[in-house]
């Protein structure tokens, strides 16, 4: 899973209160299939899933979307929050 961001603050931000949320996360450039505005991504496992959402809507985190990875053919769908 991905979250994708406009802003490098809010990247940043979100990978404080992640991290200290215990929620096992890469930073990584965002894959050009999503449109973004900043080149900052953050992956995570689908199981913390749960706990990301209730951080970024507790903190009110300002996201371009959260991102699962399609298996066929690659590409992502945005996932709900």
């Amino acid at each position: 899973m991905l979250i994708a961001f406009d802003s490098t603050q809010q990247a940043l931000r979100a990978e404080m209160l992640l991290e200290y949320a215990e929620v096992d996360i890469d930073i990584r450039p965002t894959p050009k299939e999503i449109t973004a505005g900043c080149a900052l991504s953050i992956e995570f496992p689908e199981d913390a899933l749960h706990t990301v959402k209730e951080v970024i809507l507790q903190e009110n985190v300002e996201v371009r979307g959260v991102f699962r990875l399609l298996e066929a053919g690659g590409g992502y769908e945005q996932v709900e929050l």
